[in-house]
């Protein structure tokens, strides 16, 4: 990919670096962000050490996915971040969406294709000047996944290969500016922007569920979407409760 090519396709005004190889675009963001006073993009051509959420690997070939990370700056503490992995994937699903192949979403941070997850984000944080809060937005993006990698990952896996057939630097533009205008009306509004449009895309609406929280089993009911804080809203036997992410995580009930 070229940089130079993204930003002359973009509307977005972000800068663009895109590198061979790195451990994790979202550990070079973080390390480099108390030093940066805008926002900037970057991009491997592989990661030799992607993370996902709660520590897991992200596994990949080089060419065979999209690999980034976007350092936004928030004015404000932690708090002010609430429920923005998810506005993140409306981001992602809309842009998607509008490039012609439908996903869908999965509380907290993943995007789906027919069921299987096709995207994962991963958010992490790092202070700035003057009690402002920078936001690594980490995306990995299935484009092609090969038998073999599938097998090493140990579960069903989407890919797009429709949009791996399209010209890199234009797909990276379209994602980038969906992420933009996301990531500055979550600035605006937090998430209760985009809680409307995050259930329209929910993949597990009004199916039983179960959270998990290192294997254990939390709480089981039916997925009713998600309110104006990002919570999973689930119907369980003694009512309506909501869910905070933390380290949780949903499966659907067999």
């Amino acid at each position: 990919m070229n940089a130079q090519h993204i930003m002359e396709r973009s509307a977005s005004g972000v800068a663009v670096e895109v590198v061979a190889e790195t451990g994790s675009t979202n550990a070079d963001l973080l390390a480099r962000a108390p030093a940066l006073s805008a926002p900037l993009l970057l991009i491997a051509e592989h990661q030799s050490a992607g993370r996902g959420r709660a520590g897991r690997s992200w596994l990949s070939r080089p060419g065979d996915s999209l690999t980034f990370s976007l350092a936004w700056r928030f004015e404000g503490g932690l708090q002010q971040l609430t429920g923005l992995p998810l506005a993140v994937g409306v981001a992602l699903a809309e842009t998607l969406g509008r490039l012609g192949q439908p996903v869908e979403l999965k509380w907290p941070n993943d995007v789906l294709k027919d069921g299987d997850k096709l995207a994962g984000i991963l958010v992490e944080t790092q202070p700035g000047k003057i009690g402002a809060t920078w936001a690594i937005v980490g995306i990995g993006l299935n484009l092609v996944m090969p038998d073999a990698l599938e097998q090493r990952i140990g579960r069903a896996v989407a890919a797009v290969p429709w949009l791996a057939r399209m010209d890199r630097d234009t797909l990276m533009a379209a994602l980038l500016d969906g992420l933009a205008d996301a990531l500055a009306g979550f600035a605006r509004q937090g998430f209760a922007a985009f809680a409307a449009r995050w259930n329209l895309l929910h993949g597990y609406q009004g199916q039983p569920v179960t959270i998990l929280d290192r294997g254990e089993v939390l709480h089981e009911g039916l997925a009713a979407g998600v309110d104006d804080a990002g919570r999973l809203l689930l119907d369980t036997a003694h009512g309506r409760i909501a869910v905070v992410a933390g380290d949780v995580s949903l499966r659907v009930k067999a």
